[in-house]
């Protein structure tokens, strides 16, 4: 069999070795040892791991790289941070977001990752962010996927003619409905909105996805609003809850209460590790509350838990690179998930959690999927989550579309030179 792509001596995400992964056409066609065929391009992964694409659950294309403009974020807070984008956003252009969202889509590509679900602020009433990000969107397709959620970022009843941009934004092709109760004015009317923006997505076919109880206030409850309202609407499956950090701060009873429903709904919930533990607790002295939330209990109790970085260089976060390892690895640490059957379920909930959050069709390394591969300087998840390392190749449907060299250090102790690779 002619095919474009053969991919020889892979170690799977599911532990098998020596696979060879075949292409065609931008689709795998066979997994299986020692496959006999020639190929227009061969890749020795000499055991390295070769995963589907890491996917960013949780982002913000619009702000991402806006570091210091106008000003630096002093304190670090989340509030400082919400008043610099509100200093910015009367000075955005699409020029000026679009170059910005598209460099750090090629940092997100030259870390393995293949799409991108971003929230767009949808408060301006020229929708600049909005116009800008769904160009992007477009013209990056043929690399990575772009998946928008409209973001009503003031608040869908606080803020004067949310509901009217937020069916705009729907109406000029963004993907997803968004919302932020516990920004409304009260608890009421953020469950209000929360029974609004539901009934909207419902009413056209869309999925949802809610920065819901980004707080250490325990008595901020809206995610269980927003199990009842997936439900309500048979929209099981379709729904995400992102931040979550009040639970974190819930009592045990209530959770006890909760979890059970989050996954009778079949919510996604979408954690931000690098995120929720520098912007929360900032009001705790000492003990002082790390605001991520139950990921243990969540993933017990079967929930799709998928992670996002949602910021790099903005207002709201001066560090990152985009890189989903690095937002895995801080999650394991924060969660006490390093159990060795529990750090795997980290790499899970940057590859195949979140595909399942955004819905990715033809997502995995079965045959039939698509042939988007990372193949890794590493030898299994755990490796990979401890190194962070080199993503040798990325491969876009069956294309190979960035590299970087293998990560060695020769180290020279007198006339001895040794190659360090951190690896036992």
């Amino acid at each position: 069999m002619t095919l474009d792509l053969i991919v020889r001596g892979a170690t799977l995400t599911d532990g098998r070795t020596g696979m060879d992964i075949a292409v065609r056409d931008g689709k795998i066609v066979e997994v299986a040892p020692s496959i006999d065929g020639a190929a227009t391009r061969e890749i020795d992964a000499a055991g390295c791991l070769v995963s589907p694409p890491f996917v960013e659950s949780h982002f913000h294309l619009d702000s991402t790289l806006s570091l210091g403009q106008p000003r630096m974020n002093r304190s670090g807070t989340l509030l400082e941070g919400i008043q610099l984008w509100s200093e910015l956003k009367p000075h955005l252009t699409v020029d000026s977001v679009k170059e910005r969202a598209r460099r750090l889509c090629t940092w997100a590509i030259a870390r393995g990752t293949l799409a991108i679900r971003s929230h767009v602020d949808v408060c301006d009433q020229r929708l600049i962010a909005v116009e800008a990000l769904l160009e992007l969107r477009e013209e990056m397709a043929p690399w990575i996927d772009v998946q928008l959620v409209a973001f009503p970022q003031d608040g869908y009843f606080r803020f004067a003619g949310a509901p009217d941009l937020v069916a705009r934004a729907l109406d000029k092709g963004v993907d997803v409905v968004g919302g932020i109760p516990h920004f409304e004015r009260t608890m009421e009317e953020g469950a209000r909105s929360v029974r609004a923006l539901c009934a909207l997505a419902a009413e056209r076919g869309l999925r949802v996805d809610m920065h819901c109880d980004e707080t250490d206030d325990p008595l901020s409850r809206h995610v269980e609003t927003l199990a009842f309202e997936t439900v309500r609407l048979g929209m099981e499956g379709r729904v995400a809850g992102s931040h979550l950090t009040s639970m974190h701060s819930m009592d045990n009873y209530y959770v006890s209460k909760l979890v059970p429903l989050m996954a009778e709904a079949e919510l996604s919930a979408v954690p931000n590790p690098l995120i929720n533990i520098v912007l929360q607790g900032r009001h705790d002295t000492y003990p002082k509350r790390r605001g991520l939330t139950r990921v243990p209990e969540l993933l017990a109790a079967g929930v799709n838990v998928s992670f996002g970085h949602d910021c790099v260089m903005d207002p709201w976060y001066s560090l990152g690179t985009h890189d989903m390892l690095e937002v895995a690895a801080m999650a394991l640490h924060v969660a006490q998930m390093t159990g060795q059957d529990e750090m795997p379920r980290m790499f899970d909930a940057v590859t195949v959690n979140g595909a399942r959050t955004l819905g990715l069709d033809g997502y995995g390394l079965e045959p039939g999927c698509n042939a988007d591969l990372v193949i890794l300087q590493a030898a299994n998840k755990i490796e990979a989550l401890r190194l962070r390392p080199a993503r040798l190749f990325v491969i876009r449907r069956g294309e190979v579309i960035a590299e970087t060299a293998a990560s060695r250090s020769r180290v020279q102790l007198g006339d001895r030179e040794l190659t360090v690779d951190f690896k036992l």
